[in-house]
Parts: C-alpha cells; sequence; structure tokens
C-alpha cells in the first residue's frame, strides 16, 4: 500500500489522516490455501502476532503524547476489540456487509445455527428467520452452508468472534454497530434486529463525487483504486458510445473468473451485440481465451469502478454482488445482473432482485457457471424495452435519487454519522 515508505512501520500522512503500518507475521501474504490445517494455523498465529504489534503500536502513539480514544475494527478482525478492552479503550464495530447478512448472522449465532444446518445441502429450501422475509437456502451468507472440512470454515469462526466481541463491548448500553447502508435500503433487515442492536446506518459510503452529475478530480478518485489503470483510455472509448448502450462487466477484488467462465461471458457479451467494457485483472488465468477488442468491446485490468458507474452511457453493471458494488450500483442508477459467487454475495443478488427491483439474477448451471446464452438472456432483459427491463431501469433511478437523500446533508445517514461522532468523541473523554 505504501510502496514508497523508508521502513516497514513509517507512518503516512494523508490530509487529515494518518495511517502505521503494523505487521501480521506475513508480510509476504500467505499461500497455504491447500488444507484446512494450514489456513487454521495462518488465522490462530496472524491473529496473535497483529494483537500484539497493534498493542505495542498503541502503547507507542500514548508515549508519544498521542493517545488513541476510540477504535473501529471490521469484519475480519475482531481480535482488535481485545486490544482495545486490554488499553482501555471504547471500540466498535463496523459491518462492512448489508444490514440483512448481519441480521441473518446473529440469529444463525443466536439459536438459529441448527435449522440452517438441518437443510444446509438443499438450496431451495425456505428458511424463515425472526423479522426477515422467508429466504431459500442458496441465498445465504456461503460460510453457513459449507462444511467443517472446507477452506473457508474458519472464517465462519472469525464472524462468530466478531458477534461475540460486540456483545462484549460495555462503552455502549447494548451491542452496537456501524453498518455501510442507509435506513429506506433494509427495512426488514434492521427491524430484525432492533431490539437486540443498536445499528447505525451511515452508508453508502462512497468516494467523491457519488452522482453523475458530480465531477470528482482525478486526485480524489485515484486514491481508492485497488490497483494502476489506464484511466484515460477506457474513460474516452466510453465518451464514443450512445448513453446508457455499455455493458460493464466486473467480479470485483478477490472473486478470479475460471477459464470457462471467462469464455462463456465473452461469448455472451458478443452474441448480445452491444458495446462492453470487460475486467479481467492480471492475476486471472487466461491462457486459451481470446479477449477480443475493438469498437464494441474493450478489456482492461483494472478501473474506476465508480468513475464507470457515473458515465452516462454505462447501461448494465454484470457483478458478482459483492456489498460495495451492489451499493455503487444503487448510488449510480445502473441496473444489475447478478452473478453471485460466494460470502454475502448471494444474499446482495436476491435482494436486488426481489427487494430493490433494480436488475435481475443469472442463473447458474451444473458446474457454477453462467453460460453465454444465459448472459445474453439476462441482458436483453435488463437492458430491453419489454416491461420488466424498463421497470429496472426505473427502481434503479429510484433508488439512485433515495441514496442522494440518505448521504445528503440532513439526510438519515448523515444524521446518523454526526451523532456517532458526537457520541464516540464524548465516550473518548469519559
Amino acid at each position: 500500500m505504501f510502496p514508497s515508505s523508508a521502513t516497514p512501520d513509517q507512518e503516512v500522512e494523508d490530509g487529515l489522516i494518518s495511517y502505521i503500518p503494523f505487521s501480521d507475521g506475513y508480510d509476504d501474504g500467505f499461500h497455504g490455501y491447500h488444507s484446512r490445517p494450514e489456513v487454521d494455523h495462518f488465522m490462530s498465529r496472524s491473529k496473535q502476532i497483529a494483537s500484539e504489534n497493534l498493542s505495542s503500536l498503541v502503547a507507542s502513539l500514548t508515549a508519544r503524547g498521542c493517545p488513541v480514544t476510540f477504535v473501529i475494527y471490521t469484519l475480519f478482525s475482531p481480535w482488535v476489540a481485545g486490544v482495545a478492552r486490554d488499553h482501555g479503550i471504547p471500540s466498535i464495530l463496523y459491518w462492512i456487509q448489508s444490514a440483512t447478512v448481519f441480521a441473518i448472522y446473529y440469529h444463525y449465532f443466536h439459536g438459529y445455527d441448527g435449522l440452517v444446518a438441518a437443510h444446509r445441502s438443499e438450496p431451495l429450501i425456505t428458511v424463515r428467520l425472526p423479522g426477515l422475509r422467508p429466504f431459500h437456502i442458496r441465498d445465504l451468507p456461503s460460510l453457513l452452508t459449507i462444511s467443517a472440512d472446507d477452506l473457508h470454515y474458519s472464517s465462519l469462526t472469525t464472524v462468530r468472534e466478531v458477534f461475540a466481541a460486540a456483545d462484549s463491548e460495555k462503552a455502549w448500553p447494548r451491542p452496537t454497530v456501524l453498518v455501510n447502508s442507509f435506513d429506506a435500503l433494509e427495512v426488514d433487515g434492521l427491524a430484525a434486529v432492533d431490539d437486540k442492536v443498536n445499528v447505525i446506518t451511515l452508508g453508502p459510503l462512497l468516494p467523491s463525487g457519488h452522482t453523475r452529475d458530480d465531477k470528482d478530480s482525478d486526485e480524489l478518485t485515484s486514491a481508492t483504486d485497488l490497483f494502476k489503470s489506464d484511466r484515460k483510455a477506457y474513460m474516452e472509448w466510453l465518451d464514443t458510445k450512445p448513453e446508457g448502450s455499455v455493458v460493464y462487466v466486473s467480479f470485483g477484488t478477490i472473486v478470479v473468473a475460471r477459464k470457462r467462465q471467462l469464455e462463456e461471458i465473452l461469448l455472451g457479451l458478443t452474441e448480445c451485440g452491444r458495446p462492453y467494457l470487460l475486467v479481467v485483472r492480471k492475476d486471472n488465468p487466461r491462457e486459451g481465451v481470446e479477449l477480443v477488442e475493438g469498437e464494441n468491446g474493450m478489456v482492461v485490468e483494472w478501473c474506476s469502478q465508480t468513475r464507470v458507474l457515473a458515465h452516462p452511457s454505462v447501461g448494465c453493471f454484470v457483478t458478482h454482488c459483492g456489498w460495495n458494488s451492489s451499493l455503487e450500483s444503487l448510488a449510480y442508477g445502473v441496473p444489475t445482473v447478478a452473478v453471485p459467487q460466494m460470502w454475502d454475495q448471494r444474499m446482495n443478488a436476491c435482494m436486488a432482485e426481489e427487494a430493490w427491483g433494480t436488475g435481475i439474477r443469472g442463473e447458474l448451471n451444473e458446474e457454477g457457471v453462467l453460460e453465454g446464452s444465459e448472459l445474453r438472456r439476462c441482458l436483453e432483459v435488463v437492458m430491453g424495452e419489454g416491461e420488466l427491463g424498463v421497470e429496472i431501469r426505473r427502481q434503479a433511478e429510484i433508488w439512485r435519487d433515495n441514496v442522494r437523500e440518505a448521504i445528503g446533508d440532513g439526510g438519515s445517514s448523515d444524521r446518523n454519522l454526526r451523532a456517532f461522532v458526537k457520541e464516540a468523541m464524548r465516550k473518548a473523554t469519559e
């Protein structure tokens, strides 16, 4: 993240924010995703080392006269709450997935794990959790339906620890979490735990320039790009396309498309005949896959997603439905074709199709692949002039306006954020 730093732990200042890296013992990355014991050892060892180093960092800041007064931790770092507690510092969980997924996990860890486990291998069985509408097993977060020998099972243990940490924080009258969502988006999800947890919605958290009318600067948006990209080239290419004509395809920072899936995506894009911008990361295997480019298609290794979604030529977003991508599609009013893979993506796809009406979910074959013909069908529905496509685009515009209202001055998320900061500052001085 900081290649120009002179030392691994050099403090990096960026305006009002300073960054101080600390080691988790795996500075060169972890490459042992081959067996459950290897993953378990990595999770345990990295937690131990990171806790020790973060604790030392907190102590050193105090010694420098810059004491830490409040700690915010995220989904896969529940151990941070323990470090904060050891130093007598109040802390809070920032939940980076949806409020609905939070409610599902909450109920799972509070008495409903047996219900889910009993039907884990039945994807179309309906389950009912308190306060939530009925869901199919296939829509639940994938961590809840994996077996104990799965490589990702340690992640479920970590999520369990997240809820235990939030439950045990004594700085709040009752368990309190921050969520990257907004009140109008997930009425049921928020109400499902309202009597148990104080959920504070602050989102969507977006980079500068959150609407198609805004002109955010290259300097600001470059800070949000994970990898370098030739922004000038793809933005100029988008400038040549008619409004609402381009299919944007990206599966985010985690998912790597299999060769077969990549082939089917290219087939579907070619058959639909619409211009497309396709993201194929550098680490995505491409051997034997012909990435055809030309006037009707452009392939990039990375792009600034918010800049692309804000462009008026983009008419559809083919997405894995990560929560950030889901919120960004709503914020920019871009309809979606959902191709969920894992984690919370299945529930996000379900909400986009059934709760928000802003897209449709592509059906995968028995190998878990979205076939080209299915992609073409979905694109024709979402971008076509049929009744459903027109309604999907109308709903996308409505939710775009709802996002603007929530994060604008005096909106629900704006009010919640200001109230939280005020309360956090009060607790920090107690």
